[in-house]
């Protein structure tokens, strides 16, 4: 049993926890390929990008996330035979600055931060993610970002660094929770560092439950939403 009393930091990923991107991806995506008269499910759409961004993440040195965006938006256009359209991939790598929040999202957070510090653990680059506090009505305490670390999770840099964060406040990590949607990105690297920790498992959302790491993810306490966890742990 998770009880809140027990962490004094509850650390999330951002986009698909808090941030509801998918629907908006998948509706950027299915105009476009309308346009380019592409049969495609929404799914079959959002598999295809959840499969290029986890090949761009691994690249080193690391894109900033629009720059993410644009080679993911190639990518799926030679998925489905299109040839690349430079205004379309403009407009997609400037789609975070759209993506609406949960509508569980701003209270929940207000709530928490009364009774503990909250972190943003984010593969984003810092522009995207303070367009994004702005929906949420949040600033975090802690923030690692992707443009912060160079690297994007399941890489182990984002969680050190919130850690070496963490432990400055005097903090210890036995006192940290992290919270995310992605099994790939968060839940799995949670386990190995040894972090308790939360799947928020958003309902008909599909991106990071597939890929390298996420059969191995085993979290602490499943729910579908934050305002069911905050239920759930008091």
């Amino acid at each position: 049993m998770l009880r809140l009393s027990d962490f004094d930091v509850v650390t999330f990923d951002v986009y698909g926890t808090l941030i509801d991107w998918e629907p908006s991806i998948v509706e950027f995506l299915a105009r476009w390929a309308s346009e380019h008269g592409v049969t495609a499910t929404g799914e079959e759409l959002i598999m295809s990008f959840d499969r290029a961004r986890a090949v761009i993440q691994r690249e080193r040195p690391a894109h900033l996330y629009p720059e993410v965006l644009r080679r993911c938006f190639d990518r799926i256009s030679g998925d489905f035979g299109v040839p690349i359209d430079p205004e379309r991939r403009a407009a997609f790598s400037a789609t975070p600055h759209q993506w609406p929040a949960y509508s569980d999202v701003p209270a929940g957070l207000k709530q928490l931060q009364a009774r503990a510090k909250i972190g943003a653990l984010s593969n984003i680059d810092n522009a995207s993610l303070t367009s994004s506090c702005k929906k949420m009505s949040v600033g975090f305490d802690i923030v690692v970002t992707a443009e912060r670390v160079g690297a994007y999770k399941p890489s182990p840099e984002h969680f050190e660094t919130a850690l070496a964060d963490i432990h400055a406040m005097g903090i210890a990590r036995s006192r940290v929770l992290h919270v995310g949607q992605s099994l790939r990105a968060d839940v799995t690297p949670a386990n190995k560092l040894g972090l308790k920790c939360v799947w928020i498992n958003r309902p008909k959302r599909l991106l990071g439950l597939s890929g390298e790491g996420a059969a191995e993810a085993r979290p602490d306490l499943t729910v579908g939403s934050l305002a069911e966890m905050l239920e759930a742990i008091g």
